[in-house]
C-alpha cells in the first residue's frame, strides 16, 4: 500500500497492510526561518518513513503578526516564552484585522508548507498546523485575561474570535495551494474545569465549526486527510467527537478515555496509542507494551499510531525507532 492507500484505509475502517505510523513535535528556533524548518520536515522523514507529515510550526505563529513577542528559551516540548501579549483590554479584541497571509509570520509558514511538499515528492501526506480560534486568543491575551473577558465583556471577545476565524481561512486557502492533504485542528479549551460546557459551546465549538466546515466541504477532493487534536486530560470529549474529520488525536493515555472507548464514541479514527511521557522517560520495551495494549484495543483498524499529543525535543532516539520499528 502506499502511504495515503494506508490512510485511507485507516480512516475507513478497512484492513491495512500494517498500521499506519507517524510522530511530530515542535522544532524550536527552525521554527522561526522557513528553509529550516522545512529542512527539518524533510529530514525527520527520510530518517523515519512517516505515514503523515504533520509540519509543526512555533505555537505562536498564528498571531505575532498582530504583535505578540515571545523566544525560545529551551522548554522540552519546543514551546517559546511569551515575552509580549497585545490584547490586555476587552477594547484590544477590536482593534484586530484579519491577518495577510502573504505577509510576515504567515507567509514565513506557507513558505514553509511549499517546501516540505515539493521536498516530498507526493511520497508521504502532509498536513498544515491551524490553532482553533479559542488557542489564538490564548496566546494573545493569556488564559486569565481571556476567561474573565469570556465571562465580564463576551461580545468584545466575539468580535476578537471572528476576526481570528477569517484569518484563519485565508490562511488555510493560501496553504491549499501548498499541496497539503488536510490540516491539524488543535482545540485546546474543550476542557474541565476551565471552561463549562455551554462556555465552550458558545466561544470554542461555534467558531470551530466554521472552520471545519470550510474544510469539509473538499473532504472528497484535497483536503481528505484532516486530523482534529483534542488538548488536555479532563476533557469534553462528546464536544468535539462528532467534529468532521479523518483521525481525532487525544490524551488517549492520560485521559481515561481509551482508543476503544473513544473509537466506540465517533466515526473518525483515532490517532495515538502511546503516551509522549512514556516515549520520553521510559526505555523502549515501556513503549512497546503501549503499542501492543493499542493494537489489541483496535485491531489494527481505524488506528493511526503515534501519541497523543506532540513528543518532547529530547525524546531517545532509540524510543522513536522502536515506536516505527513495531509497525
Amino acid at each position: 500500500m502506499s502511504k495515503r492507500k494506508r490512510l485511507e484505509a485507516a480512516i475507513a475502517g478497512e484492513p491495512v497492510d500494517r498500521l499506519p505510523v507517524a510522530l511530530w513535535r515542535h522544532w524550536p528556533g527552525d521554527d522561526q526561518d522557513a528553509a529550516a524548518l522545512a529542512a527539518a520536515h524533510l529530514k525527520w522523514q527520510a530518517d523515519y518513513d512517516w505515514d503523515l507529515v504533520k509540519v509543526g510550526p512555533a505555537s505562536s505563529y498564528s498571531v505575532v503578526d498582530w504583535g505578540l513577542q515571545d523566544r525560545w528559551l529551551g522548554h522540552i516540548e519546543g514551546t517559546r516564552e511569551t515575552t509580549q501579549r497585545p490584547v490586555s483590554s476587552p477594547a484590544d479584541w477590536e482593534t484586530l484585522r484579519p491577518l495577510d497571509p502573504t505577509q510576515g509570520m504567515l507567509a514565513e509558514q506557507i513558505k514553509a508548507l511549499r517546501l516540505v511538499g515539493e521536498g516530498l515528492r507526493g511520497q508521504a501526506p502532509f498536513i498544515a498546523t491551524i490553532f482553533s480560534p479559542l488557542s489564538m486568543a490564548k496566546h494573545l491575551a493569556g488564559n486569565d485575561i481571556v476567561l474573565s473577558h469570556l465571562r465580564h465583556s463576551p461580545d468584545a471577545l466575539h468580535r476578537g474570535l471572528a476576526t481570528m476565524t477569517e484569518s484563519i481561512l485565508r490562511f488555510i486557502d493560501a496553504a491549499r495551494a501548498t499541496g497539503i492533504d488536510g490540516i491539524y485542528y488543535a482545540v485546546q479549551h474543550a476542557a474541565y474545569p476551565l471552561l463549562s460546557r455551554d462556555e465552550f459551546d458558545a466561544f470554542g465549538r461555534a467558531y470551530d465549526q466554521r472552520v471545519l466546515a470550510s474544510v469539509a466541504d473538499l473532504w472528497c477532493a484535497d483536503l481528505w486527510c484532516n486530523v482534529v487534536h483534542l488538548h488536555g486530560k479532563s476533557v469534553m470529549f462528546d464536544k468535539v467527537a462528532d467534529y468532521p474529520m479523518a483521525f481525532l488525536n487525544w490524551h488517549d493515555r492520560d485521559t481515561g478515555i481509551s482508543l476503544a472507548e473513544g473509537l466506540a464514541h465517533m466515526r473518525p479514527a483515532a490517532s495515538g496509542g502511546v503516551s509522549q511521557w512514556t516515549l520520553h522517560q521510559e526505555g523502549p520495551a515501556a513503549a512497546l507494551n503501549e503499542i501492543q495494549d493499542a493494537r489489541a484495543q483496535t485491531g489494527d483498524r481505524r488506528l493511526l499510531l503515534g501519541t497523543g499529543c506532540v513528543i518532547m525535543t529530547t525524546t531517545p532516539l532509540r524510543n522513536i525507532r522502536a515506536l516505527r520499528e513495531a509497525v
